[in-house]
This record gives structure tokens, C-alpha cells and sequence, in this order.
């Protein structure tokens, strides 16, 4: 096996309901990324961004890794690991410091952001992350980098997230069974947003959506600053099951017969006929996908009508003029770009993987989304001691957090 640089590179292990991917990016000289290695598994330890069952979940995450060291030649001894679900929270917050020397330094944006977290937080919950939106120094706002400006006063706008320090420790304690370490947990609207996002849908204003297999990711950005995050525990599981109802299918199938014949508007489904394998002993039957096609639409709609009302609630729709971008493996449905502009009234496109090279005919999938947005975050924050790493930096709080429970 050939051996590379270990200190080049970086590991993005996207942990989801419906499979595990492991990718392994080496840091070339010119600063870009490129894919070296490649590792998928079925998961079949979590339930809706959770883990409900450590043993399986240790088995995917072991096989995805170790299909991942093969590809890249190189042995895994650490990982960035993606955490979601529905325990996910987030709010904004506000800190405010004196400057010290009257030149902002890095003591003084480490102590607006320890003061822009000063806040309560529910006993079962972590922060994860403290994203900076804006800094404002003596009155003056839309500072994106303090440091080395003048002033007395020194205030921060941030964006908090938390989870459920039960889930946390699930995550860490599966990925510490298959002997590697937690360089940090990203939540995964983060790490899709990064993958996916051009700097200047982020700066116009844009909605990211991540359909995966238990739940549906939602993050909104604005002014280049990430504004308020959702959870909606629809996604691509509770299509497969519709299909298994309607269709009297096993779940297997209903799976396969989504991925193959789907169609998230029922106006293109055609009439070509798809074979449906029944239950027990009966023979399969022959089905329109137009009749898939009307199982699949409802759905979806339900789905995107939910994202809408969140947005609706949090006050942004009218501040994504980016519009919406859709990833995540049940984001590949034929059709459903067509409906999301119809529901959400705006451009909508589908949001491939970008920013890194190498095996592009793999990881150009939405698929890997979160797993590539993970080797993002990942060389961003490779080098501790900037106050972003500091604050956002998840791994030396666990450190404390975690430290007596295994």
C-alpha cells in the first residue's frame, strides 16, 4: 500500500440514515482538495439522523472506511464526522467587548465570541458551533474581519447551533468503536452549504435544502453569513414507504423501483410500464409509472410546503433572492426542481458538489454533498488558533463533555 503524507490530508465521514460515505482528500500545494479515496455503506443504524443502534452503526461506519483506505492507500486515523436530526437547534446572539489596545487582536474577537455565547441553553444540550455573521466596531456594522481595526467597542452577531449531547456522544462513541478519533462533528446544513453554495447566491441570499434518507436539512443564508437553520423529518425514507403502501411492495423494492422509475410530478410519469414484485407468493404486476408518479407527487409537495411554511416562519423567504438549492440523494427525483419552483415561487436548481478535484465522475452527485462539504470544513479548519476554529471547533469541548462516558 502506498503511503502519502498523512499531514495533507483530510477525512469527511458523512454519517446518514440511509448510508455512510467516508472520503479521503489530500491538500495539494496549490491549496485545492482533491478526492482520493471513495467509501459507501448501507447504513442501517439510525433513524432519522440518530443513532438507534450502536452495533450497526460501527459495522457501516467500519466498512465505508475501510473501502475508503483502499481506494486512497492510506490509513484513516481520524475523521471530521457530519451529526443530524431533529435535536438540532440554533438561534442568534449578540456579544459585545471592550477593545484593549484600541486595535481589535485576536484576544479581542475570542472574547466577543465567548460572550456572544454566554447564554442559557437546556442541560441536555451542546453548542456545536458558533458561526460569526458580522462584527461591528464603534457603531460601524458589516464588518466580516475585525482584526486590526480601531476602535473602543467591539460587538458580534453570531449564529449558535446546539444538539442534544446524547446524540453526540452516540456519534463519537460508534466512530471511536472502529478505533479512529473525532477531529470535529459538523451539522449537516453546514457542511451541504459548502459543497453546494457559490459565494454570491450567499451574499444575494439562498436557501440550501438537503433530502436525505430520515430528514430533510434546511439553512439560510444572507448578507455571506448562514442565518437560521431547520430540521423536517420528511425526507427520502418516507417516499419509499408511501410506495411500499400504494404499490403492496416490499421495502426493498419500493426502494429500488424509487430510485429507477421515480418521478416527483405526476404530468411527466408516461405510461411506460414498470414490473412490481408483490408480497409473499403472488406474482409481480405491471404498474404505469404514472401511477408511481402519483404516489411520489403528494409527497414531495407536502415536503416542499412544509420548507415553505418554515421559511415563511423565520422570516427570510422574501430574502433568498439566490433562491433555493436542492442536494441530498432524494434530491435526484426527476421532476423535483419543477415542483420545488412551483411550490416555492422562486429559481430553485439542483446543487452538485464543487471546490474539490479528483473523481469527478463519482462525487458529481448530490449524494456526496455533505461528505465532500465535510473535507471543506475540514481544511478551513486544519490549523487551530483562529478565533472561527476556536468557537466553531467542536472537538476540544467534547474532549470535556465527553470524556467520562465511555
Amino acid at each position: 500500500m502506498a503511503r502519502r503524507s498523512e499531514k495533507n490530508l483530510v477525512v469527511g465521514l458523512d454519517i446518514g440514515t440511509s448510508k455512510v460515505a467516508a472520503l479521503v482528500g489530500e491538500i495539494r500545494p496549490d491549496d485545492t482538495i482533491e478526492v482520493i479515496g471513495v467509501g459507501t455503506h448501507p447504513s442501517h443504524g439510525l433513524k432519522k439522523g440518530v443513532v438507534v443502534d450502536i452495533e450497526s452503526t460501527v459495522q457501516s461506519i467500519q466498512r465505508a472506511v475501510e473501502e475508503a483506505e483502499l481506494m486512497a492507500g492510506c490509513e484513516i486515523h481520524s475523521v471530521h464526522a457530519g451529526i443530524g436530526g431533529s435535536h438540532i437547534r440554533s438561534r442568534n446572539s449578540d456579544g459585545v467587548t471592550a477593545i484593549k489596545e484600541h486595535e481589535v487582536n485576536q484576544g479581542d474577537v475570542d472574547r466577543v465570541i465567548d460572550a456572544a455565547r454566554a447564554v442559557a441553553i437546556p442541560a441536555d444540550q451542546k453548542i456545536l458551533h458558533i458561526l460569526p455573521q458580522e462584527f461591528i466596531i464603534d457603531d460601524q456594522d458589516g464588518i466580516r474581519e475585525p482584526i486590526g481595526m480601531c476602535g473602543v467597542r467591539l460587538e458580534a452577531r453570531v449564529h449558535m447551533v446546539t444538539g442534544a449531547v446524547s446524540a453526540a456522544q452516540n456519534v463519537v462513541k460508534c466512530i471511536r468503536r472502529c478505533g479512529l478519533e473525532v477531529d470535529d462533528l459538523v451539522i449537516g446544513q453546514l457542511s451541504s452549504s459548502l459543497a453546494v453554495l457559490k459565494e454570491d447566491e450567499k451574499e444575494l441570499g439562498v436557501c440550501t435544502v438537503d433530502i436525505g434518507g430520515g430528514t430533510t436539512d434546511l439553512a439560510v443564508f444572507t448578507d455571506g453569513a448562514i442565518r437560521h437553520i431547520a430540521v423536517i423529518p420528511i425526507a427520502g425514507d418516507q417516499v419509499t414507504n408511501d410506495i411500499a403502501v400504494a404499490l403492496r411492495t416490499p421495502t426493498q423494492h419500493a426502494e429500488a423501483i424509487k430510485i429507477q422509475h421515480g418521478c416527483a410530478l405526476s404530468s411527466r410519469g408516461g405510461q411506460e410500464n414498470i414490473e412490481v414484485p408483490s408480497i409473499g407468493e403472488r406474482p409481480p404486476r405491471q404498474l404505469s409509472r404514472q401511477t408511481l408518479a402519483e404516489v411520489i407527487e403528494p409527497r414531495y409537495e407536502e415536503l416542499l410546503n412544509l420548507l415553505q411554511n418554515e421559511l415563511r416562519r423565520s422570516g427570510f423567504e422574501e430574502l433568498i433572492a439566490g433562491g433555493v438549492v436542492l442536494t441530498g440523494g432524494s434530491a435526484k427525483m426527476e421532476g423535483i426542481v419543477e415542483l420545488a419552483e412551483e411550490v416555492f415561487h422562486m429559481p430553485v436548481r439542483l446543487g452538485l458538489p464543487q471546490s474539490v478535484t479528483g473523481m469527478e465522475d463519482t462525487i458529481a452527485d448530490p449524494v456526496y454533498a455533505a461528505g465532500v462539504g465535510l473535507l471543506i470544513y475540514a481544511k478551513q479548519h486544519r490549523f487551530a488558533g483562529t478565533a472561527e476554529h476556536q468557537s466553531a471547533g467542536v472537538w476540544g469541548r467534547l474532549r470535556n463533555w465527553l470524556s467520562g462516558s465511555f
